[in-house]
């Protein structure tokens, strides 16, 4: 592990799965739950909820180049949720469950597009690619009660049947596997 990090925001749905999703992935150091791509500053969880202030629910993921890419992070983001579906992730329903890449750079810009650029030629989803690719604007991290919320709730029934399959589809995934944590 190198001392230099990056930093990717994303947005696929709802943030407790995505947080669950990249906490097993290795060279990411730090997950955190919260808003982006919106207008209302410092938004709570309720206020972004009602569809009015924006933003979507995103994770900040800092991580290790050396051991991970953006490529490759975006890899696993592309594969663990649906990126066809606009405003919507299942049953989560609204602007603040769109699918979301807020690039800080414009390397990061560029391969975010030619990810969706090679999903789209290489016909992976029936359905095109809605993904926004947006300029990074701010993050608010959310609410404490938001974070490791998968590892603190397992049992909850959202998290057994909507995260832990999820979870169960990536360590299946044959091309994600060498990114899996031990």
């Amino acid at each position: 592990m190198s001392d230099h990090t990056e930093t990717a925001y994303l947005a696929s749905g709802c943030f407790w799965c995505t947080e669950a999703v990249f906490q097993q992935i290795k060279g990411v150091i730090e997950i955190q739950s919260g808003y982006s791509g919106g207008k209302t500053p410092n938004p709570s969880y309720e206020e972004v909820c009602t569809g009015k202030t924006g933003h979507a629910e995103t994770v900040r993921i800092r991580y290790d180049p050396s051991v991970i890419s953006f490529k490759e992070i975006l890899d696993v983001f592309f594969s663990t949720h649906d990126p066809t579906t606009l405003n919507r992730q299942g049953n989560d329903v609204g602007t603040q469950y769109r699918s979301a890449i807020f690039y800080v750079n414009q390397e990061q810009k560029a391969i975010a597009e030619m990810a969706i650029k090679e999903l789209t030629e290489k016909r992976i989803f029936k359905k095109p690619i809605v993904t926004q690719i947006e300029e990074f604007r701010d993050f608010y991290p959310s609410e404490e009660y938001h974070n490791n919320y998968y590892k603190r709730n397992s049992d909850a029934p959202y998290c057994h049947y909507v995260i832990s399959p999820k979870l169960a589809k990536l360590k299946k995934n044959e091309d994600l596997k060498m990114m899996l944590r031990n």
